[in-house]
């Protein structure tokens, strides 16, 4: 596949309004019928290769014929009876032990060559911020020796099948040092290319190979629908019909084309999270989506008709559930769903490859834990990521089988799968991972040229009164702005480390920030820069002013009830703004975000307004659509989201009741083209949105801590050192003599505080609002709960209480010595106390802090998930207050 050069040039395929999927009519979206509406076809539909378009890539349909039904898909790697042949052989030879070891996956930082071989283990992982050596500048050679070292390991095995690697490769080889690190995929979706996203996805199989990887765990196929989700960025678009052409293409970039075996420049594709991550309620990461199945079949499942028939081997099971009573869907998680994996996934579909779990992602189904989920496998999961608790899996599982909760036969099936997507690979014969095309090759890790282009057709402007852009060349500007030289800031989460946070320009020795290509295109000394904004812009041709979010992955990322205001969410850029708009210079502002946001204010103090995504560590592409001469074709790209125009606007699809956004899916405007953004209404948006305080009803949850304290609460510890409080710091830690925090695995990835006070004195941790108090008395007019999620890892000796404040020495609290006691240790909990067990000396119109813990002996917990949820109380495990005094 030949890569692009600098000079490519793009071709438009399709209209705006096409390309929206709307009909516009006198200026105003509105939108098509609900894809859910068309009649019924008499048999199973099937879908096989996608039409093409006239470059040779999946044409991005005008329109989608309506399924009513889940399609049968082609794929076109079909079975080949001697592979079969083959496979069964070997599957009849292993014992179950090594059988379930194939099913097995634990994280690198958890499992030594040594047990690779002792537990006959089929594959490995590294999570987002996990490197061989726990050392982010682990160099191309250190990734290799260590694959090496499991490989060499399993074929040391009785069986000798080789072991395989998975990594988050999201956008580029994002975990590996030195790797060119392209724009996130809502980027990607804006440039409405799908050769490109082939391309790009090529380039990532070989920035893997040259370390040493067999597997990405890649493409994201949501179809997001509430921008409020923190993976947003991680979606190509809210349309099915970009993400049904992409989700075709990037598997065939990753995959190689392969329609045998994937060849010498392709690895192993994922298609996920199956399904319906990105229709969550409330943009709830992990939430619950409550879509019918006919908008499962024809929105969030169109991602995988198109990657399915390019060959993906691999789909991983979604975090989210599918629930609708009033619809009699109760699936409840994914991972432990058999209609969705076995009957719809692989029965209805058609998939032969394997399925594999997220991370932990089968302690989340009912009755289960993280290291034993017979439900899990028996719905259809074939490979287990069970990053640390696999040896307790393997034990777990083996007995199960034995014990006949879980099938013979489904074992067979799920190694039968596993070795099916290895043979196809090309690993059961190939050579160790550092004999392999690419390994080590610093050529195939940076594909600059290929980044910058990406950057390039992605970016979309949304304003340019005047024709401010594109600049002269030599003009002299005043650049200004948090984002400008921040390479973390433009290639956001998933970058390095997971949630993209902790890293600085020294970590991308291969990138160029927005500041430097601005340097390369203008000349140096045209380049002031000035990040907040202080110097007078009198004198300069223009401002550039490059803002916008800061890193974030999933969770974090999830906005919950905050409001979509950029100026609430990032007040710092706004301030910059006031200092240099109206001063009479022409404001160009180049915003940095993972999703669509609010900006009003900020569209209003700039005279041109590009939205750069998160374009990755080729930077200089953004400055090269900014000046004249330097990208031929000018601005080109679309939204592929609808933006708002408030601050609380959400959900927004052209499928949204009274669709009426400020720039509709498919807006961007051209270079040159006569288009004019007049003032825009100013009114700020609420602190939070959705949230029903004061004498009403509450009817959503109140989320007060989900991975991170949810604003406006903030996570802290106290003891006699500061009873005041220490914040917990965003890395998750806290440390006092008598009481300390640190980050643990609850539910998910470091999604809870493991809370350890040492018997050396009294100590608390607590969530607590510092800018005031909040009414909350709707949670307890709807009977809510105060509802935790918790592992007891060593129970409390001396008394212990839950309290809540409505600012010191105005509070209630329950004893909950026994609560604790009481729970299984070791093993994850929710516990439920009902908002009516505090109301005897709680000022529920002025509550400051609605959870904290104290105790004054020793006592070790994880707490997680912590929130008030409306009708809690009437659930039949809630505790009853008579338990609590």
């Amino acid at each position: 596949m030949a890569r692009r050069s600098p000079g490519w040039s793009r071709a438009r395929r399709t209209t705006v309004a096409a390309l929206a999927g709307l009909t516009l009519l006198g200026g105003v979206a509105h939108a098509a019928p609900s894809p859910a509406a068309a009649p019924a076809p008499a048999a199973q539909p099937e879908i096989g290769q996608p039409a093409l378009d006239k470059n040779g890539c999946a044409r991005i349909e005008q329109n989608l014929p309506t399924l009513s039904d889940w399609p049968k898909v082609d794929s076109q790697i079909a079975k080949n009876p001697k592979d079969e042949q083959r496979i069964a052989q070997i599957v009849a030879g292993m014992t179950l032990e090594e059988k379930v070891g194939q099913m097995t996956q634990p994280e690198i930082s958890a499992i030594t060559p040594d047990e690779v071989k002792q537990y006959a283990i089929g594959s490995v992982l590294n999570g987002g911020g996990s490197w061989p050596g726990g050392n982010k500048h682990a160099t191309q050679q250190d990734w290799l020796n260590l694959a090496d070292a499991y490989w060499t390991a399993s074929k040391s095995t009785r069986t000798r099948i080789p072991v395989i690697w998975g990594i988050d490769a999201v956008h580029g080889n994002n975990n590996v040092y030195g790797a060119t690190v392209f724009p996130q995929n809502i980027a990607l979706g804006a440039a409405h290319d799908s050769c490109l996203v082939r391309d790009v996805e090529n380039a990532t199989a070989r920035q893997i190979r040259a370390t040493g990887q067999d597997w990405a765990f890649a493409p994201t196929l949501a179809v997001v629908q509430d921008d409020r989700w923190g993976r947003t960025y991680e979606g190509f678009s809210e349309d099915p019909r970009i993400t049904r052409a992409y989700g075709y293409e990037a598997i065939n970039g990753l995959q190689d084309g392969a329609t045998k075996r994937i060849g010498y420049n392709g690895v192993i594709a994922t298609a996920k999270h199956f399904i319906g991550d990105g229709g969550t309620t409330n943009g709830q990461d992990q939430g619950v989506n409550a879509s019918s199945e006919a908008d499962m079949i024809n929105i969030h499942g169109q991602g995988y008709y198109g990657a399915l028939a390019a060959g993906s081997q691999t789909v991983m099971a979604s975090f989210n559930s599918w629930t609708n009573p009033d619809l009699g869907i109760n699936e409840g998680k994914i991972h432990g769903s058999d209609k969705a994996l076995n009957q719809i996934l692989k029965g209805k579909i058609g998939f032969d490859g394997l399925v594999v779990s997220d991370w932990n992602g089968i302690g989340q189904v009912t009755g289960c834990t993280n290291a034993s989920c017979p439900r899990a496998i028996n719905a259809g999961i074939d490979l287990v990521m069970v990053p640390n608790d696999w040896k307790a899996f393997i034990t777990n599982t083996v007995a199960q089988v034995r014990d006949g909760e879980i099938a013979q036969s489904r074992i067979d099936d799920a190694v039968t799968r596993i070795l099916r997507v290895k043979l196809r690979a090309g690993i059961l014969d190939e050579q160790k991972p550092s004999d392999r095309s690419y390994a080590n090759s610093d050529e195939a890790l940076k594909d600059n040229w290929l980044a910058r282009d990406a950057v390039r057709e992605s970016q979309t402007l949304l304003k340019n009164n005047n024709n401010v852009l594109p600049l002269k060349p030599k003009s002299k500007v005043l650049v200004v702005g948090k984002s400008a030289d921040s390479i973390s800031n433009q290639t956001g989460g998933w970058t390095l480390s997971w949630q993209g946070t902790g890293n600085t320009n020294a970590d991308f020795p291969n990138a160029t920030s927005i500041l430097g290509g601005l340097r390369q295109d203008l000349g140096t000394a045209n380049v002031t820069y000035d990040p907040t904004g202080t110097v007078d812009p009198k004198g300069y041709d223009a401002v550039i002013a490059v803002i916008g979010e800061t890193p974030y992955a999933e969770g974090v990322g999830d906005l919950q009830r905050k409001t979509l205001e950029a100026a609430k969410l990032y007040p710092e850029d706004l301030a910059t703004l006031d200092k240099v708009s109206g001063k009479g210079t022409p404001v160009v502002t180049v915003y940095v975000s993972g999703r669509p946001l609010y900006v009003n204010k900020e569209l209003n103090r700039s005279d041109a307004f590009v939205e750069a995504w998160l374009p990755g560590t080729e930077g200089g592409g953004v400055a090269d659509m900014l000046v004249k001469g330097k990208d031929g074709t000018g601005f080109q790209a679309k939204l592929s989201y609808s933006w708002p125009k408030s601050a609380c606007q959400t959900p927004l699809n052209p499928w949204s009741p009274n669709y009426d956004p400020l720039f509709p899916l498919g807006y961007g405007l051209k270079t040159g083209q006569h288009a004019t953004v007049g003032q825009l209404d100013e009114t700020e948006g609420p602190v939070t949105c959705g949230s029903t305080g004061g004498g009403g009803t509450a009817t959503e949850d109140l989320p007060i801590f989900d991975r991170t304290a949810v604003a406006p609460y903030q996570a802290f510890i106290g003891s006699a050192e500061n009873w005041g409080g220490t914040l917990i710091g965003p890395n998750g830690t806290a440390s006092h003599s008598a009481i300390n925090v640190v980050p643990a695995d609850v539910n998910v990835q470091a999604d809870g505080l493991k809370t350890t006070w040492t018997g050396t004195g009294a100590g608390q941790v607590y969530l607590q609002n510092p800018s005031g108090t909040n009414d909350l008395r709707g949670y307890l007019n709807a009977d809510s709960a105060l509802e935790f999620d918790v592992i007891v890892n060593s129970p409390p000796v001396n008394r212990t209480v839950v309290s809540m404040h409505c600012v010191y020495p105005c509070f209630s609290e329950v004893k909950a010595t026994k609560l604790f006691t009481d729970l299984p240790a070791g093993q994850k909990a929710t516990v439920k106390i009902p908002l009516s067990c505090f109301a005897n000396g709680l000022d529920f119109q002025n509550v400051n802090t609605p959870f904290l813990v104290y105790t004054d002996g020793a006592f070790s917990a994880s707490f997680a998930n912590v929130r008030w949820s409306p009708g809690g109380a009437k659930d039949p495990d809630a505790k009853a207050c008579s338990d609590l005094t």
